[in-house]
């Protein structure tokens, strides 16, 4: 486990685009949980509408592009002797974030468009409010065990944890000095 540490020390981990491009999607998340929408009918306001339908879009491309530049350039962090098992939940537990993530966007682009087709009520609209809301729903129990497997991963001290988190380091500093020896 000291080797895998040190070398994602040296290396840094992951790198800069992965990191900002991670840190920059848990910030917006938090800004579309911020500023959901309550209640369909707030979507009559045209202004609303088509910002909803970009930022949707936007982050779309965003999650597309994140996607297959982490899957082409970049490898995991997690030591070689893990578990097989706990590869594959790690695996899983990923692709069903960009999965869950992606289905929000696309029900909440199909919200909008139904909407401004005219169908504020009635069975396609609603599927469509529960497909979203399910996802919404499936990507907070993803982010929690996400969450608490990068934790896990702190407290073991195998580098996980400082291959993609600026703070709270492994050797117990707040910099990415390497531990006093």
């Amino acid at each position: 486990m000291r080797d895998q540490v040190e070398r994602l020390r040296v290396t840094g981990g992951y790198s800069k685009i992965a990191k900002t491009s991670h840190w920059g999607f848990v910030a917006l998340f938090a800004y579309g949980v911020l500023k959901q929408v309550d209640d369909i009918g707030q979507l009559r306001d045209t202004a609303l509408l088509r910002f909803e339908i970009l930022f949707a879009s936007a982050l779309l491309i965003l999650l597309g592009a994140r996607f297959f530049y982490m899957r082409r350039t970049q490898k995991t962090s997690l030591p070689e002797e893990t578990p097989y098992a706990q590869k594959i939940a790690a695996k899983i537990a990923h692709l069903g974030m960009y999965i869950s993530l992606a289905t929000i966007a696309l029900s909440g682009i199909l919200i909008g468009l139904l909407y401004w087709s005219g169908f504020s009520s009635g069975i396609l609209i609603d599927g469509a409010v529960g497909l979203h809301e399910v996802s919404v729903t499936l990507t907070y129990w993803l982010i929690t065990v996400h969450i608490l497997a990068a934790i896990y991963h702190r407290f073991r001290k195998d580098g996980v944890w400082d291959a993609m988190v600026p703070f709270w380091k492994e050797h117990g500093s707040f910099t990415n000095d390497p531990p006093a020896e």
